[in-house]
């Protein structure tokens, strides 16, 4: 169970990087100047989604069988990868002015921009590969937070220090070596 916790948390920590909901993170704090009620926002937001992303993955565990989960789990790891190449842009759309305030106002705008997101795709194949829902949501909702977090406290002094287009390239060989391994029959360390 340590291990779906710790994978699950490294995952998701990865594949945030220069995510739009890490990009939203930024203009959300920039925005309301208030960490507090926007990282509280990104944590239940980030919790209901994944939860329910993890019970689908659940779900999947039990409906198909361990040949087609690692096939499912490897490949989705390959797409992870291609998919970090290209890098997320926030337009103004996504961060909408809304009379809530800064906690509701992130809460709504992070639970709706991560639907379908590559995290969200991660938990749902993270809990199909494991048999510890609660272990991944926790994972993948810590790291989540490892993302973001510093995003809102440190905003704009994070952009302009790391390189993003560098660590889009190492995730993305990241999850191609993970998705290649799983799909050799090394799955058992993931």
């Amino acid at each position: 169970m340590l291990q779906a916790l710790l994978v699950s948390t490294g995952v998701v920590a990865l594949a945030e990087m220069g995510d739009k909901t890490q990009l939203l993170s930024l203009v959300l704090a920039a925005r309301f100047r208030r960490p507090w009620p926007i990282i509280w926002g990104i944590l239940l937001a980030t919790l209901a989604n994944h939860a329910l992303a993890g019970v689908l993955g659940a779900w999947l565990q039990g409906a198909l069988g361990p040949v087609w989960l690692r096939w499912i789990l490897g490949l989705s790891f390959i797409a992870m990868a291609a998919w970090m190449l290209v890098p997320d842009k926030l337009d103004d759309t996504q961060a909408p002015e809304r009379p809530w305030g800064a906690f509701v106002t992130t809460l709504v705008t992070f639970f709706l921009v991560e639907i379908g997101d590559k995290t969200q795709v991660a938990t749902v194949a993270l809990a199909a590969r494991y048999d510890a829902l609660a272990m991944v949501v926790m994972g993948t909702t810590l790291g989540m937070m490892l993302a973001n977090v510093p995003a809102v406290l440190l905003g704009e002094r994070i952009v302009r220090r790391v390189p993003i287009r560098r660590v889009h390239q190492v995730a993305a060989a990241v999850f191609a070596l993970l998705g290649v391994l799983v799909l050799a029959g090394v799955g058992d360390l993931f």
